[in-house]
């Protein structure tokens, strides 16, 4: 399924990092669905549940909103796409900024982001693995087994042969969370009504409150809640390889429905969190708590055809991240990276050679660290978000602010990680108790105006092309006698 797609688009990068800009509503719902709802979906959204409660409704809070962004700039990115070629966000931000080392930046931005995002992949495959194999296939194996076999059609198909595995994954997906879902709280508690009302009646019914507990098992406060859901959904359509899907809609049209559908890839998570919660009462105690679906399954007596399908399922979850992450990060290190380095323009062949290169060095990197790393999974993803959030008033203004400048961008994306960098390696410095990404976001507005203000503005024909409001051509007035 992911190999075949490959054959049908040309041989181009825009074939291979496109898709020829024609995937249609159905492949684009799927793609931005089943990307964003990976391993942390399975286990870590699961995770929180068992862990911290009614914290892990935050989950839902940011996904129902983060992708309003993309329904305004995503077809004006994807029109600016088909005029200028572009396949990747930094392109257009590079473009829009004329800044060569804007580019260079937002590349290894994109990658530091996307490798503990690809690395909670992998953790994810390897933790299932080895938790349903009773110890007996180790993690690393499982990781590996399984990211063999995504790169085999990510380096054979590129974009298509994510967008059909992805469909074929998130459908996999919808039903085997909802069975296993409504399942387990029955077999448990009778039915998810007597489950809550009895985790409420226990000691364990303050996780019930919101919003939740910390990561400390204390009450969680609604600055550290709120701002969290701020920063996840300011980063969640900035995420590179979510963005560049605007590039491979067919039509502007088919994307902004894609956007106004995608809320109700949400319901998917309210099964998943059915999953962590059945647990709570059932099996305290599993450590660490990412686990806690693949441990239910060992525990329940589940019919082994039940338990081989809810794995898979799993494993879909993880590949269908994994699989976009690893052609989103190559696709951009090469364009915006490697290319703006060179003294002389990389050809079709050449481009994509390097990034199916880049795409065998990113998965040696994040194994390496899904093997040796004892990170929390929602703490990875928590920790990327911030950076990438970033990118958030860098995109907003180059389509709605003509007094934007080069320098202006640079300056602000370079203090606004510079600030989340400094937070989120030393929490206990911030003055609030919120996500460090606030700060960050901050600090880059603040240097962002500033600097724009005291710096040229761009050039005329620059601005026109990004700032059109789609307004319909004025009718010509007919001439009087």
């Amino acid at each position: 399924m992911g190999v075949l797609p490959g054959r049908k688009v040309s041989s181009s990068v825009a074939g291979y990092v496109a898709g020829d800009r024609a995937m249609n509503v159905v492949l684009l719902y799927f793609v931005l669905g089943a990307s964003v709802f990976s391993s942390f979906a399975f286990l870590g959204a699961p995770g929180w549940a068992y862990s911290r409660g009614a914290a892990a409704f935050y989950i839902i809070a940011y996904g129902i909103i983060g992708m309003v962004p993309l329904y305004f700039m995503g077809p004006r990115a994807r029109r600016l796409g088909a005029r200028f070629g572009f396949v990747t966000q930094a392109e257009l931000l590079a473009h829009r900024y004329d800044s060569r080392t804007l580019s260079v930046l937002l590349a290894a931005l994109s990658i530091v982001a996307f490798v503990p995002y690809l690395t909670l992949q992998m953790k994810g495959a390897g933790y299932i693995i080895a938790t349903i194999s009773g110890g007996r296939i180790p993690e690393w194996a499982g990781a590996l087994v399984t990211y063999g076999v995504v790169l085999v059609y990510v380096l054979s198909s590129g974009v298509m042969g994510v967008g059909w595995t992805n469909t074929f994954q998130g459908l996999f997906m919808l039903v085997v969370a909802w069975g296993l879902g409504l399942y387990l709280p029955y077999a448990l508690y009778g039915g998810v009504g007597p489950m809550f009302e009895r985790i409420a009646a226990s000691d364990a019914g303050a996780m019930l409150n919101a919003p939740g507990l910390d990561a400390d098992g204390r009450p969680w406060n609604w600055w550290a809640y709120s701002s969290a859901v701020l920063v996840s959904a300011a980063g969640f359509s900035m995420w590179p390889h979510l963005f560049m899907k605007s590039y491979a809609a067919r039509s502007e049209r088919a994307l902004r429905l894609t956007v106004v559908l995608y809320p109700t890839f949400q319901l998917f998570l309210v099964p998943i969190l059915l999953i962590g919660f059945a647990g709570v009462l059932a099996f305290p105690g599993v450590e660490p708590a990412d686990t806690i679906v693949p441990y239910l399954l060992t525990q329940i007596e589940l019919p082994p055809l039940l338990v081989g399908l809810v794995c898979a399922g799993t494993l879909a979850a993880s590949m269908s991240s994994g699989d976009t992450i690893l052609h989103a990060a190559a696709s951009i290190g090469v364009r915006d990276g490697v290319q703006p380095l060179l003294k002389r323009r990389l050809d079709d062949h050449a481009e994509r050679r390097w990034i199916r290169l880049l795409v065998l060095v990113l998965s040696s990197i994040a194994f390496y660290f899904a093997v040796v790393s004892d990170v929390s999974i929602v703490a990875l993803l928590l920790g990327s978000y911030g950076g990438v959030a970033q990118i958030f008033p860098l995109m907003f203004a180059a389509f709605y602010w003509p007094r934007a400048t080069g320098p202006g961008a640079l300056a602000g994306l370079v203090a606004g990680l510079a600030v989340n960098t400094l937070f989120l390696l030393a929490p206990g410095w911030k003055p609030v108790p919120l996500h460090e990404g606030v700060f960050g976001l901050a600090a880059n507005l603040l240097v962002f105006v500033t600097v724009s203000l005291c710096t040229p503005p761009p050039p005329a024909d620059t601005l026109r092309a990004y700032l059109d409001r789609d307004e319909p051509a004025p009718v010509p007035r007919p001439e009087t006698a």
